[in-house]
């Protein structure tokens, strides 16, 4: 319309200045349903970033069912997966590698979503499940459920029973600081300590056959998961992400000072609770699937964030990012050292401890 006057009484006009208005700000798109009265913004980057890291799971997950005793080519992969290829191929992929796959990531994307969630109500990139106890806490309701101390209850009910139960101690313990600085971590530290003694007291009781059973949930595994509870953390992590999602701008107004949150709009204690059962229910599914692999809590946030802009929290991201890292250590987990097959929980271990110290060590950031 340029060069054009408009009358400022026309239709044209009040459509050129309503288009003006609504326009994206720089660095985002505008996704728009007129006849909907619907109209999102989406950041350019965060698009990207979350196209990227989808685009490197797919990756990751083709190279996964390739790999192993017997190696695959990518076409034969994806022949088996649409139905084509011979029977043997088939059952490799269909039935020994794609299951502990779907185990991964959905186990991944639990951790991350739940590490970016507790980090960001406690205002501390280190407040993930595993460092302040809630891992330790599930995995030892989830032992005692397995061990039979007169516990009838299936494994994914005592892992949420065990996490609420850390949760609700570190934060109580915490109480007087509040979700930030050390006396939070130190808290959760300790909680964990005790439930990780509880644990290994428990092993130690009973016969060699049950402790072997209980195995996997003291160090992180995907071997073998049961299918019903890996269906669970589908369900489960389908609506925590959606939930989160729906928390998105409560989240970002979280990562300030409770007094300015609150003058926002947002309604803290209650935005509080929601995110700290959200991360317990994540964590507690997750592990009663995968066991206590809570580091990957830890560096699926910080990849998100490396990668991401500090404008919002990065849920979508983060939970690619676990997923990402999740599938990567059990692959390598099982095919470094072949035929000796490495738990996912000590890869995760031996990459997490370094990058804890590297946390640590470099400087501090205004962001969570």
């Amino acid at each position: 319309m340029s060069g054009v006057v408009l009358p400022r009484t026309s239709t044209a006009y009040q459509e050129e200045v309503s288009a003006q208005a609504v326009a994206a700000p720089q660095g985002y798109w505008r996704a728009a349903l007129p006849r909907y009265g619907v109209s999102v913004l989406l950041e350019k980057r965060a698009v990207a970033v979350n196209i990227g890291l989808s685009a490197a799971l797919l990756a990751a997950c083709v190279l996964y069912l390739s790999l192993g005793s017997v190696t695959l080519s990518p076409n034969a992969v994806v022949a088996s997966l649409v139905g084509q290829g011979d029977s043997m191929t088939a059952f490799m992929v269909q039935q020994l590698r794609l299951p502990r796959l779907i185990a991964a990531c959905f186990t991944g994307a639990a951790f991350a979503l739940a590490g970016v969630l507790m980090q960001t109500l406690a205002r501390n990139r280190l407040a993930t499940p595993g460092i302040i106890g809630i891992d330790n806490g599930a995995t030892a309701f989830a032992v005692a459920s397995i061990v039979g101390l007169g516990v009838g209850i299936a494994p994914p009910a005592m892992a949420l029973a065990g996490a609420t139960t850390a949760a609700v101690l570190t934060f109580g313990l915490a109480a007087g600081s509040g979700t930030q600085g050390y006396r939070f971590i130190v808290a959760g530290i300790g909680v964990g300590a005790v439930f990780g003694a509880v644990t290994q007291l428990m092993l130690a009781r009973v016969a060699i056959d049950t402790a072997n059973a209980a195995y996997p949930w003291t160090v992180g595994s995907l071997n073998a998961r049961p299918a019903s509870a890996v269906k669970l953390l589908g369900i489960g992590l389908a609506l925590g992400l959606v939930a989160a999602l729906a928390l998105a701008r409560s989240l970002t107004l979280l990562r300030f000072k409770d007094a300015i949150a609150s003058g926002l709009g947002t309604a803290v204690k209650a935005r509080r609770l929601q995110v700290l059962l959200l991360s317990v229910v994540l964590t507690a599914l997750a592990v009663a699937v995968a066991g206590p692999v809570g580091l990957v809590a830890l560096i699926g946030p910080e990849i998100a964030r490396s990668l991401s802009s500090a404008r919002h929290v990065p849920i979508l991201a983060a939970t690619l990012a676990g997923a990402l890292v999740m599938v990567l250590a059990d692959l390598a987990g099982r095919t470094l050292f072949a035929p000796i097959e490495i738990p996912v929980g000590i890869v995760t271990a031996v990459v997490g401890g370094p990058w804890l110290l590297w946390i640590l060590m470099r400087p501090q950031r205004s962001r969570p």
